[in-house]
């Protein structure tokens, strides 16, 4: 694929996806980063001088075919209707990555009439190993799908869901969901300096752990259930520290837990689109 890529914002989301492109072959003189930011220019500049860098809009958009939303939400709604024209023009597929921002209301704010492809990525892309979700509108159509998949592929996983409202539950699951695991890394490492351990021992075995059963489930056949047991023998010690975790009622914190964050999502969604 060929098609010039334009990202309307060039922080880091948007740079770990130039980065993901490039290394996937894409080739740099197809690709445009704006913002209106000198900073966040020149680190495009720096690390990928073939880029086409700029501060206008307009001048990304009349080059592209696929256009990437890479503002902050709160913004989405003044730099999308700001663009408008411009991308009636041109009639982009547009690739939208701001959280919480709905498909419907940025085809308005752009003027309608668009393929819209909102996603939902999570920080680990930032190093390769995002886990995204994708959504299309009705007008996008097979082949911009593709191109949209080969975008978020190029920075880790990606699914596509059934329709858009399954985005607070991805943005609850794995798009806050670093926290989550951010979280018990923190916490494994804070109670094996209780138990004696050195704090720096304690991190990096904590670090390790985390690491390992996640590629051991991604590369495994086998369900996270059917693992879990396999390391879990009658009268050890992980069973006693499986049942300490199950009588704190760690399944239903975690699902009260996600609950939150998707009904969250969706306030925030319905507060982002009233402009």
């Amino acid at each position: 694929m060929n098609e010039n890529i334009a990202f309307i914002g060039a922080g880091n989301m948007a740079r770990s996806l130039i980065g993901g492109l490039v290394a996937d072959g894409w080739s740099p003189s197809t690709l445009w980063a704006a913002d209106p930011n000198e900073d966040q220019r020149a680190l495009v500049s720096r690390h990928w001088p073939a880029i086409h860098v700029t501060d206008a809009n307009a001048e990304a958009i009349a080059h592209c075919e696929v256009l990437v939303l890479a503002v902050k939400p709160q913004v989405m709604a003044e730099v999308t209707r700001a663009i408008a024209p411009q991308v009636q023009a041109r009639k982009p597929l547009v690739v939208s990555i701001a959280a919480g921002v709905r498909s419907e209301d940025i085809e308005r704010w752009l003027g309608g009439d668009l393929a819209v492809v909102r996603c939902m990525p999570n920080t680990p892309a930032l190093v390769g190993c995002g886990a995204t979700g994708l959504s299309a509108n009705p007008r996008v159509d097979a082949r911009q799908r593709d191109l949209a998949e080969s975008l978020l592929r190029a920075v880790g996983m990606t699914v596509w869901l059934e329709n858009e409202a399954q985005l607070d539950a991805v943005t609850a699951l794995s798009g806050s969901g670093p926290a989550y695991c951010f979280l018990f890394i923190e916490a494994l490492e804070d109670a094996g300096t209780a138990l004696g351990l050195p704090r720096e021992t304690a991190r990096l075995l904590a670090l390790q752990t985390a690491f390992g059963a996640a590629k051991l489930a991604l590369e495994s056949d086998e369900d996270a259930a059917t693992l879990r047991a396999r390391v879990t023998s009658r009268g050890g010690t992980t069973e006693q520290a499986l049942a300490a975790l199950e009588a704190g009622g760690l399944r239903e914190l975690m699902q009260r837990a996600l609950t939150a964050a998707r009904d969250r999502s969706h306030e925030l969604a319905d507060q982002l689109g009233r402009d």
